[in-house]
């Protein structure tokens, strides 16, 4: 348990500030006022870290946009993988490109997931009862599982999920085939590949298992994830790799 402490403080905190805006919306939401909360301050996570999701969707566009002449150094140098590593990194150092340049900014956002997902499945927090899991929306507590009632609820938001997470996996599917492959890649990478376009559909798997306001959670980190990527341009712009992105395009300017 001392592991958990500091994410059960962190936890904590978030727990306090859903609640103050719960107690604003419950004059309009009634008894979904919880719920509503739980929504509004995933959004504000979401909207707060945006600035990591900018990051990361502009590292891939800088990557994306290098796939034609990614392709021409595996033409030229297809017989000398170690020509090809050293000419592929010099690009990148080129143009201030990076191969994992989605991945940093992706890493820095999993403290506030842990912290999300500990308030919403957690009964106790810091040695004290999670009261907003008491709490209730359309009948069903917000700490009840699909097999504990609220079924029709459960099925109309797995559903959204399974909408989103087959969104995800067909962008994913044509980010890849766009997506130039070294020849020098090890054995069973286009298997991994291939195995995570399915990854997406484990969101929906996870949320059958757990607490409604998790699901609440993921149904609107999910869509806020779908909508970002669709204003701005991120899957336009990797799938489209030899048009490079404008300044004006560019999330966090104009």
């Amino acid at each position: 348990m001392l592991a958990f402490g500091p994410i059960d403080g962190a936890a904590g905190i978030a727990g306090t500030v859903v609640s103050s805006i719960a107690s604003v919306a419950a004059p309009l939401a009634g008894t979904a006022a919880t719920a509503i909360a739980i929504i509004l301050f995933t959004m504000g996570v979401r909207l707060l870290i945006s600035p990591l999701t900018w990051a990361q969707i502009r590292g891939q566009r800088r990557t994306a946009a290098l796939a034609p002449r990614l392709r021409e150094l595996q033409t030229k140098h297809k017989s000398d993988p170690a020509a090809l590593q050293t000419e592929m990194m010099k690009l990148y150092r080129e143009e201030g490109a990076s191969p994992l340049g989605g991945c940093l900014p992706a890493l820095l956002q999993i403290p506030f997931f842990t912290v999300m997902y500990r308030l919403f499945t957690t009964p106790q927090l810091a040695g004290e009862h999670n009261a907003l899991l008491d709490e209730r929306f359309f009948g069903t507590p917000l700490g009840a599982h699909a097999n504990e009632g609220g079924l029709v609820l459960f099925v109309v938001l797995l559903v959204m999920l399974t909408v989103l997470a087959w969104w995800s996996s067909r962008r994913m599917a044509l980010v890849q085939a766009a997506t130039p492959v070294s020849p020098d890649a090890p054995p069973g990478q286009a298997q991994i590949m291939r195995f995570m376009r399915f990854l997406p559909y484990g969101t929906v798997l996870f949320a059958a298992i757990v607490p409604l306001a998790a699901v609440l959670y993921l149904v609107t980190t999910t869509t806020w994830t779908a909508v970002e990527r669709l204003v701005l341009g991120a899957d336009r712009h990797l799938l489209t790799p030899t048009a490079a992105p404008s300044s004006a395009a560019e999330p966090g300017r104009g």
